[in-house]
């Protein structure tokens, strides 16, 4: 199994061996690939599952909302009725909390492990400015660049900032561009120019380079952490 569904704890069979066989078989996957250290998308489901257990486990009321709602009209009209009775079943509730017992730690530990490869592969990266940077940082372009390739991969960004809760989150979106050689020519400062020639519309572009000192699974690995090291830069200068 290499995904679980958002609403796995609920969905079908709620039966504690049942769920147990199903995170074994996930966990086995997400271990495998931490193994070949790729941190995505594993990373990003055990942060999302692991968030919404403990939403859960903390405040029971809110397993009426991860049941799922996959129901018939004439079932809609009695969803309170259905709701209520699952949620006032001493049995089922035995079982999903002796399920989020088995789980919330498993899926902490996953993290855990997770977060150690995380930092690894981090401290073997470092983003640094091509040229002068931009008051303007929402919009720019990050050049990735690993050994033993000689090549840098050319993205154009775009930061986006949305609301969660009390606080300001920044997103990224990124547009892969092109990729090109390194020489003693074509300098990541020419690069730069040659993109601020091609798109007039970014005159004066704040540019970043993230260079790996090893070499990492790059869609899985490399690039998301590049990004995410991005937006860290880019709120540590705004």
């Amino acid at each position: 199994m290499d995904n679980l569904s958002n609403n796995w704890l609920t969905a079908g069979l709620i039966d504690f061996e049942y769920k147990k066989y199903q995170l074994l078989a996930y966990f086995k996957k997400v271990k495998e690939s931490f193994g070949r250290v790729e941190l995505y998308p594993h990373m990003a489901d055990l942060v999302f599952h692991y968030r919404n257990l403990i939403t859960i486990r903390d405040n029971k009321l809110l397993l009426r909302d991860a049941f799922p709602k996959e129901l018939s009209t004439e079932n809609i009209k009695n969803l309170e009725v259905s709701y209520r009775e699952i949620i006032q079943d001493d049995a089922i509730m035995q079982e999903l909390e002796a399920i989020m017992e088995y789980a919330v730690p498993v899926f902490k530990s996953s993290l855990d492990e997770g977060s150690v490869i995380y930092e690894f592969v981090e401290s073997k990266c470092e983003i640094v400015p091509i040229g002068l940077t931009s008051l303007y940082s929402n919009e720019g372009y990050l050049f990735v660049s690993q050994p033993p390739e000689s090549e840098t991969n050319v993205y154009r960004y775009q930061i986006t900032l949305f609301q969660e809760k009390q606080e300001a989150l920044r997103g990224i979106h990124t547009n892969f561009l092109f990729s090109t050689s390194r020489t003693f020519s074509n300098t990541y400062e020419n690069i730069k120019l040659g993109l601020i020639r091609k798109y007039a519309e970014l005159p004066n572009p704040s540019t970043y380079l993230v260079l790996s000192k090893l070499k990492f699974p790059y869609n899985q690995t490399l690039m998301p952490i590049a990004k995410r090291l991005l937006v860290k830069q880019l709120s540590m200068v705004a």
